[in-house]
């Protein structure tokens, strides 16, 4: 099957859609599929405003007709809501022709955030953006109850998995620092929560990998934090291995890769029970430890067995991730949808 991937998160970007997606790439082209890959390298590009390490595509839709036109593709997928997702969105609409979507970021309630606006107004319109399409997957089931609740239909559920053969436990891993290690990963961004984690009041040392638009602030803020940047991916496998614990504080999270990367190194995770972390550790924990006070979740998970830790990823493997997504996958051809089925909303309370 010959599949068009239209996606406005690529490399080098580093977040964990980029993540997932590079692997769902990689594992499509493992199951023999042919994949039209349609990113934003190939385009004029403008910095995405309060991200400025985010290259969007400028105008680019005559280019993408182009592109999906010649590509012929038995099933397209768009995978963001930016100007290549919504360019592709166009050209399926224009032509009649089915295609499925994910909804990978939380971008209502970011934009609530930074721009002072009901959060129902976001949802409406990524709502209205979604519509059309033949699914919508969603990475989790507490984001699925959450689209359900604004009336997104319909809605897939489709996991997310890990890469087993690059992240696993590395015996005598050391970050050469004061031990307990508590370790995040990911970018310094508004939606992240990170001051949930640097101002806990911990043992040891507190670790940060990643890079974002708060970094100069939070650094300056947290001097006696250990801010490491960016590293290559492969390096990871170390620095998680090397952590007693993984805290992720966010409460906005689709999913979380970045706790199942840590699982699967053998690294206990520490969360508050929100969306995302249920999914990953599940409604009772395993592998780490979920709380509303993250301070008593962090320290519980030092008690974690790191086999714990390890086993809960071993049931989250890329191949049958890749698998499930293929599944979801509909033929261009087939009728496409032209509305919303579920045009009243139910109220929903976000967490």
């Amino acid at each position: 099957m010959r599949v068009a991937l239209v996606t406005d998160a690529w490399t080098p970007q580093v977040n964990g859609v980029v993540t997932t997606l590079v692997e769902l790439h990689a594992g499509l082209l493992a199951h023999g599929h042919d994949v039209v890959l349609v990113e934003p390298s190939g385009f004029r590009r403008f910095a995405c405003p309060g991200y400025r390490e985010i290259e969007l595509a400028w105008r680019p839709a005559t280019r993408v007709n182009a592109l999906l036109a010649e590509a012929q593709p038995d099933a397209i997928h768009i995978a963001t809501e930016g100007p290549l997702g919504s360019a592709a969105r166009a050209w399926c609409l224009r032509h009649g022709l089915a295609f499925t979507t994910a909804f990978h970021t939380r971008f209502p309630e970011i934009l609530a955030r930074a721009l002072h606006v009901p959060e129902r107004w976001g949802y409406a319109w990524f709502r209205r953006f979604h519509a059309p399409s033949s699914g919508i997957m969603v990475p989790s089931a507490g984001m699925y109850d959450i689209l359900d609740g604004y009336g997104f239909a319909p809605l897939k559920r489709w996991s997310h998995g890990v890469d087993l053969g690059l992240f696993h436990p590395v015996p005598g891993a050391d970050l050469g620092l004061p031990r307990p290690v508590f370790l995040h990963v990911g970018r310094l961004s508004y939606e992240k929560n990170l001051e949930a984690f640097l101002d806990l009041d911990l043992p040891g040392s507190k670790v940060v990998y990643g890079v974002g638009p708060l970094q100069e602030r939070l650094r300056r803020q947290y001097p006696n934090v250990h801010w490491r940047g960016v590293v290559p991916r492969s390096e990871l496998v170390n620095i998680y291995s090397a952590a007693d614990v993984f805290v992720f504080p966010g409460r906005s999270e689709t999913f979380g890769l970045v706790m199942l990367e840590a699982l699967a190194c053998g690294t206990p995770v520490a969360a508050f029970p929100v969306p995302g972390p249920l999914d990953v550790l599940g409604k009772t924990p395993e592998g780490g430890v979920l709380d509303d006070d993250l301070r008593a979740a962090a320290m519980k998970a030092l008690g974690t067995p790191r086999e714990d830790a390890r086993r809960r990823a071993l049931t989250m493997d890329w191949d049958a991730v890749c698998r499930e997504f293929i599944g979801h996958l509909v033929p261009i051809h087939d009728k496409p949808v032209t509305a919303v089925t579920k045009p009243s909303p139910k109220v929903h309370k976000l967490v």
